[in-house]
């Protein structure tokens, strides 16, 4: 037998105001969009913005409906409509916001698995780290220098 140790590292800022301008621009949006989330079942509303490097911003909010869960995730709204409109761009940042109709949500709330997995796509293809910013309503905000501090083990096209 042998063990493996997996580290992640994780960047923490306690306020929005400790980001660098660019982040905090960026997490404004992903705050501003989560108000248009469509969360009729779950009362949790996110809103995701993705920063590309041709200068765009890209948005999304989640999207349930009644054959829930089949809705789609904030971060996965974005990243597809960044791919289908620009699909030679390269993802650098993306900024995640949640916060919850029943409770405050002050934790970072960080990508489900299949955001995750979809955005290993992303990472995968351009060959190139995704900076990944997550926080709740309000409180301390997480930077993951890349995906696979979130996802270690990522499953992709190499494996099929």
């Amino acid at each position: 037998m042998q063990d493996i140790t997996i580290t992640s590292q994780i960047n923490v800022f306690e306020k929005i105001q400790e980001l660098p301008s660019d982040i905090q621009y960026l997490m404004g949006k992903a705050i501003e969009v989560r108000k248009n989330a469509y969360a009729p079942y779950s009362k949790f509303r996110v809103g995701a913005a993705i920063l590309l490097d041709n200068g765009e911003i890209v948005i999304g909010s989640n999207q349930e409906n009644a054959a829930y869960p089949s809705g789609l995730c904030a971060e996965r709204v974005a990243i597809f409509h960044a791919g289908a409109v620009y699909p030679e761009a390269t993802i650098l940042k993306i900024a995640i916001t949640a916060a919850s109709e029943s409770n405050k949500t002050v934790t970072p709330i960080p990508p489900c698995g299949s955001c995750r997995q979809s955005i290993a796509e992303y990472e995968i293809r351009q060959k190139t780290p995704i900076e990944i910013y997550f926080m709740g309503e309000t409180g301390a905000i997480h930077k993951s220098a890349s995906l696979k501090n979130l996802l270690p083990f990522m499953f992709d096209k190499s494996l099929l």
